[in-house]
């Protein structure tokens, strides 16, 4: 497959509301995750990041899976999404959609007060060998990884198939993308709709923190 890096998306703010939760965690050390950039971030002059809006259709057959995003930058340091992972699957990549050809994402650059979008037919996360059926009200926990800011973790909606964030029955996010916070910091602000209560849902979520793995199939997006 081509690898590419995705084209940045210069542009304003996007607003929205109730958040969904969210861990987030940096590592220590300066020049890198977590490090000497939290103090850029403290004094206005490095990335301000924001993630808004994260989703995952209801696929449309089992063992695959597309997430879509904003990374909305404040600051005045560029930034980049550089990986993402998931327990639901060890196989979560960027992917990125060109004249229907896919390719692997080295990464997503995030310029400086602008934005980095992961949208349908564009740049997206790519889940695949999920280990069962995600369905509507389903919660995926996805970890991104950015070049300065650190990681953060969110817990992504599953929606209907052709819902998008805003739409009746679905919810809208910003989560602050803050390096070095504790990862239980953001658990009590978890808002978004989820269907753990249930036991279907009960082990879904059970293989999507590490149960069985799924069978493979065609690309989501």
């Amino acid at each position: 497959m081509r690898r590419r890096t995705a084209a940045l998306v210069a542009g304003g703010a996007i607003t929205a509301t109730a958040g969904i939760g969210l861990f987030a965690c940096g590592s220590d050390g300066t020049g890198g995750p977590g490090g000497a950039d939290s103090a850029g971030q403290a004094n206005g002059s490095g990335p301000r990041l924001t993630v808004i809006d994260p989703y995952i259709p209801q696929p449309a057959k089992d063992g695959i899976a597309a997430g879509y995003l904003v990374v909305r930058n404040d600051g005045d340091t560029a930034d980049r999404l550089v990986a993402v992972s998931s327990p639901l699957t060890p196989h979560t990549a960027l992917h990125e959609t060109v004249d229907n050809t896919m390719a692997h994402l080295d990464g997503v650059d995030i310029p400086a007060h602008g934005r980095g979008v992961l949208a349908r037919g564009a740049a997206h996360i790519m889940f695949t060998d999920t280990p069962g059926p995600l369905r509507k009200g389903d919660i995926v926990d996805v970890t991104l990884t950015f070049e300065r800011s650190g990681s953060v973790t969110v817990r992504v909606p599953v929606y209907g198939m052709a819902d998008r964030p805003g739409d009746p029955g679905t919810a809208t996010a910003t989560i602050p993308v803050v390096p070095g916070r504790d990862a239980a910091a953001g658990a009590a602000s978890d808002t978004a709709p989820s269907r753990a209560s249930g036991a279907a849902s009960d082990t879904r979520a059970a293989k999507a923190t590490g149960g069985v793995p799924g069978r493979a199939g065609g690309h989501a997006d």
